[in-house]
């Protein structure tokens, strides 16, 4: 089931849906995401968000400052909040292929259960943890693309703790990138079996 138009920082997306949000602040994030989020509470969407648990209370303010009852939507289901150890750092470590099914499960039983789409948010400074496998972060992110999906995933990078190696890494691995409140096709976007060559080619040396 198909949502309708999809509408981020004023742009109508087209196919590609995974886009990396660079931001230097909490109230960059916030002030750039917080229209997405709500558009979709609107339409009777489902969100995914996948927080740092030290800001769940920050988070959930900033949700009920935009008029969402967080509790009633998680009770009927229209919000999936986890924090990291419920996804990406399940049992205290980051395993990509493991990390795809769980998000593949949460768009199937979204589906299932009537929702036209979803709309996935992601704190993603779980990959500054001192975690295994946490290098797998860049192969994740360009395993994402490897099948098309109509669910937005939205990557919100803090651009004031990661290094800039790894930001420009990241970038290369999303169609569709944020960065000053401006969603645009990224020109650094490279496909992503072409990447994970070069990922390999990269630890060979």
């Amino acid at each position: 089931m198909s949502g309708g138009p999809l509408r981020l920082c004023g742009t109508t997306l087209g196919r590609d849906r995974h886009v990396c949000a660079f931001f230097h602040s909490p109230d960059d994030h916030y002030r750039t995401l917080l229209p997405f989020i709500k558009d979709g509470f609107d339409a009777g969407e489902k969100a995914v968000h996948i927080i740092d648990p030290r800001r769940r209370t920050e988070h959930v303010q900033r949700l009920t400052a935009i008029g969402i009852d967080v509790k009633a939507a998680q009770e009927d289901g229209r919000l999936d909040m986890r924090e990291w150890a419920d996804a990406h750092l399940r049992d205290g470590c980051f395993d990509h292929d493991r990390t795809h099914k769980i998000i593949a499960a949460i768009r199937e039983g979204s589906a299932a259960a009537g929702f036209p789409r979803t709309r996935f948010v992601t704190h993603m400074e779980w990959a500054l943890e001192d975690r295994p496998g946490i290098d797998g972060l860049l192969q994740y992110e360009a395993k994402a693309n490897l099948a098309p999906f109509e669910d937005p995933v939205v990557c919100a990078y803090d651009l004031s703790r990661f290094g800039a190696d790894v930001v420009v890494d990241v970038m290369r691995t999303h169609p569709l990138i944020i960065i000053g409140g401006i969603l645009q096709e990224n020109p650094f976007f490279v496909p992503p079996d072409e990447f994970l060559g070069e990922l390999r080619a990269r630890r060979s040396r």
